[in-house]
């Protein structure tokens, strides 16, 4: 047989007229050739009978040929078993007999390894059918066979070896055709399909092809299949039923007088073409047919064979192939005939000048259609489910790489770059003929996400190459896959050396070739340069650079440069210690950053923030200048708190300034309070500060010179009777204003100034009398508790409460002369008691109470 000759159209479409679709096939067809093309040249075929061990071919001569299933002869001589054309043949199970019939009236049993059982009975009219009882072969079975043509006849062997006829059934216009399984023998007519149970010696009923009981007409013919032994198949003209045999309670047997089993239609529906043929496939069925309109010249379209799903009233069309046999024009539904091997899901389609065969496509069949067609994810699919062990032509591998082929035609890189990775697994060899593919049109960059980097490495050419195309390319990408691939992937030296060219000369993206310089510099060991770049580049990981290779004493001469770049990540870095020693010692940096005051004055105030002894107040003269030239609000803090700087060089710099707070305060650390308070008086013009200065030296001659400062402005001496009222006897700024003075408010001042002087006076005479009172009274208290000497412990308890006695805790103590001692109130009848009530209760003599 040769494949892939038969010309197929999905869905019934002429592929000379349009386009086919593209539905995945079920079926493949292939020709048969070799022996059977020489017979079918000079002979025509009539009917086929298939097992699984060869085939039977009947011809329109009454020939029967004997093939293999590639269309070889098994015999080197053809059966000449009829004188007109061969109706039908029937194999026994074990392939040892065959049977068949024709219009010349004869019966043909003959024996492929023995002639005991052989005949060739002439019964004298039209025998259109004939089945052979399946287990012929075996001994003791009767030997039966049944024929049809105007009556249903089983012939079996009785005794003498003599062949035994017996009427099963009459059959009006005649039995079309037979089928027989097991125990049971179905048969159609024209009132329909009956099914004989051969034991019970029954029919089971009739199964009508209409509603009516009609005549069918005699040029179709009816197509019987046992699916298995319970299911019967039937195709008759355009109409389709599935019958299941099926066993009868056993009550209702013996209360009807019913045969052991019934027919049940499970499933009929109608078709839009005649059928010719009818087979199982799983749970679906394939049927030949012919389509019911002639073609524009008024001859008959080509045969199909249809894969469909049946339901209960409905089926859904699988597939539909409509095939080119030789002569199909010619051909009606009844020259075409349809038997299988159910068990290898093969179907032999024979028309008079040929023989074709269907089978399932398996995994190689389905993977080659598919690639065929483009669908090459669904092939990958098909090969992966299969695990390698139902495709044998076809690999993953092979597959993939085609598909991979067609992608990268398709300039589909990233499709082809994932692709890789799923196809080429752990092949180091298949990974690098790939990437060569890619190379030749400068797509690498789509790869390089998918290059085996793990257990499995390539050649580093390889991955320089993909560097080398980033480089030139995409700087960015080039970037990432540094950060990314480890250096062991790849000759450091050798993508330096190419990074370095690149540069001199192009200069787009300089900054980003820089830092992968220098992350490269990192892979090869040279910090030092790559310090220098990230430097340069003013790059955010330097200080990580730096402390992951301890480069500290590289960094004492590029402080600067660490400012610059990150300054507040710098000065963190700067003053972080090891074993409380700065990384980088306070005096290197100080000396480094001179000339640059900015950075000296955040690196100041953040070490002044720190508490160390080594460095407390070492840098506050330094830092006084620098807070005066950035940060005032912290000058005056810092001079309040410090004694590390020069006070006159402080007063200096402040003095050049203006800055008058912080003067005054200057002026009162060296003692010159005069000028403070003028500084605050007539600077300033704060009599508040001035006010609370004064408080705070309390000094009588800077009071006059606040009042002396005052006389003249009457809103500066309304301020003063105000608030001084406390602090300073009013007569004497009253008896100073001149009386012609105009002052604001005065009246208010005043009053508001005898009273604070009243409030004064008066509590001053209330402390007197609080003061005097607790004297007295503390001092009663320390007479009562230190006659003749007795003290009481710190750890001495009452007596009574037994609570610990403590000086002030209650107002009166007593203690007997035995030490004993009694909280006043814990004593009952105090004043009639005269004895230790410890002491009296133990009956002995107390001394008598202090």
């Amino acid at each position: 047989m040769e494949e892939n000759n038969v010309k197929t159209d999905q869905n019934n479409q002429d592929d000379s007229d349009s386009e086919v679709d593209e539905v995945e096939p079920r079926l493949k067809y292939v020709r048969m050739r070799n022996d059977l093309q020489h017979i079918l040249q000079n002979d025509a075929a009539s009917c086929i009978a298939v097992h699984p061990k060869f085939l039977c071919l009947g011809s329109h001569w009454g020939m029967i040929h004997l093939l293999d299933h590639q269309g070889n002869n098994i015999q080197s001589k053809s059966l000449q078993a009829h004188t007109v054309a061969v109706n039908q043949i029937s194999i026994d199970h074990n392939g040892d007999f065959i049977a068949s019939c024709s219009d010349d009236g004869k019966v043909f049993i003959y024996g492929l390894y023995s002639a005991e059982n052989n005949h060739n009975l002439n019964l004298g009219r039209l025998v259109k059918s004939i089945a052979i009882d399946p287990n012929y072969y075996k001994s003791g079975s009767g030997r039966k066979f049944i024929t049809g043509d105007d009556k249903l006849i089983l012939y079996e062997k009785t005794f003498l070896s003599r062949i035994k006829p017996t009427i099963l059934s009459e059959a009006i216009g005649g039995v079309r055709s037979v089928a027989w399984a097991g125990q049971f023998i179905a048969w159609a007519s024209d009132t329909g399909v009956r099914v004989y149970d051969l034991n019970a010696r029954c029919s089971l009923g009739l199964i009508k092809w209409t509603k009516t009981d009609e005549a069918l007409p005699e040029h179709y013919r009816c197509n019987l299949r046992w699916s298995d032994d319970r299911t019967l198949l039937i195709g008759w003209v355009d109409i389709v039923r599935i019958c299941q045999i099926k066993k009868r309670s056993m009550q209702e047997m013996v209360n009807r007088d019913l045969p052991e089993f019934v027919v049940d239609p499970v499933s009929t529906f109608q078709v839009d073409f005649y059928i010719s043929g009818i087979a199982p496939l799983d749970n679906q069925l394939i049927l030949l047919g012919c389509l019911k309109e002639l073609d524009k010249d008024g001859k008959s379209q080509r045969p199909t064979l249809h894969i469909v799903e049946p339901k209960c009233e409905d089926f859904s069309v699988i597939c539909a192939n409509s095939l080119t046999l030789r002569g199909y024009k010619e051909y009606s539904c009844n020259d075409y005939h349809l038997d299988c091997l159910t068990s290898e899901n093969r179907y032999f389609i024979v028309s008079p000048k040929d023989v074709v065969v269907a089978s399932l496509y398996d995994c190689d069949d389905r993977v080659e259609w598919l690639i065929s067609h483009g669908k090459f994810e669904q092939a990958l699919e098909a090969v992966s489910a299969s695990n390698g062990k139902e495709c044998k032509r076809h690999t993953l591998i092979d597959v993939g790489r085609v598909y991979l082929d067609h992608l990268l035609a398709r300039e589909k890189y990233d499709e082809a770059g994932k692709l890789c990775l799923k196809v080429l697994g752990r092949d180091k060899k298949l990974w690098e003929e790939e990437v060569y593919k890619f190379a030749m049109v400068h797509q690498l960059r789509s790869i390089s996400s998918y290059l085996p980097r793990g257990d499995v490495s390539l050649d580093p050419l390889i991955y320089e190459m993909v560097l080398y195309e980033y480089l030139k390319m995409d700087p960015d990408g080039f970037l990432e896959l540094v950060k990314e691939w480890s250096p062991t992937l790849y000759t450091v030296a050798a993508v330096v050396n190419g990074v370095l060219e690149h540069l001199l000369v192009h200069k787009q993206r300089q900054n980003v070739l820089l830092e992968a310089l220098a992350i490269l510099y990192i892979h090869d060991g040279k910090y030092d340069k790559a310090l220098a770049m990230y430097l340069k580049l003013r790059h955010k990981d330097v200080f990580h650079l730096i402390q992951k290779y301890q480069l500290y004493n590289s960094v004492y001469d590029m402080i600067e440069e660490l400012m610059d770049s990150d300054a507040e990540r710098a000065i963190q870095f700067l003053l972080k210690k090891d074993k409380d020693q700065f990384r980088v010692p306070p005096e290197i940096v100080v000396r480094k950053l001179q000339q640059k005051h900015l950075y000296l004055y955040m690196y100041l105030d953040a070490l002044d923030k720190i508490d160390t002894k080594d460095s407390k107040g070492k840098y506050h003269g330094l830092l006084v200048q620098l807070y005066a030239e950035y940060s005032r609000d912290k000058l005056l803090p810092l001079l309040r708190r410090s004694d590390n700087y020069l006070i006159q060089e402080a007063l200096d710099i402040c003095s050049q300034r203006k800055f008058y707070p912080e003067m005054v305060y200057l002026l009162g650390r060296i003692g010159n309070i005069s000028e403070a308070l003028a500084l605050m008086t007539r600077e300033l013009d704060d009599m508040e500060s001035a006010i609370a200065f004064c408080q705070e030296h309390d000094d009588e001659e800077l009071w006059n010179d606040l009042v002396n400062y005052s006389l003249d402005k009457p809103k500066a001496i309304t301020f003063l009777l105000q608030n001084i009222g406390t602090y300073v006897d009013p007569r004497l700024m009253v008896q100073r204003i001149n009386p012609s003075l105009e002052i604001p408010g005065l009246k208010k001042a005043l009053v508001k100034m005898m009273c604070d002087y009243n409030l004064q006076v008066s509590i001053q005479e209330g402390c007197k009398k609080i003061l005097s009172n607790d004297y007295f009274n503390l001092h009663e208290r320390l007479v009562r508790c230190h006659q003749k000497g007795i003290l009481i412990n710190d750890d001495q308890l009452c007596g009574a409460c037994h609570r610990k006695i403590i000086m002030g805790e209650s107002k009166n103590l007593v203690i007997f002369y035995c030490k004993h001692s009694f909280h006043e109130d814990c004593l009952p009848n105090f004043k009639l008691v005269e004895n230790c009530v410890i002491c009296n209760s133990q009956k002995e003599t107390s001394p008598g109470r202090k």
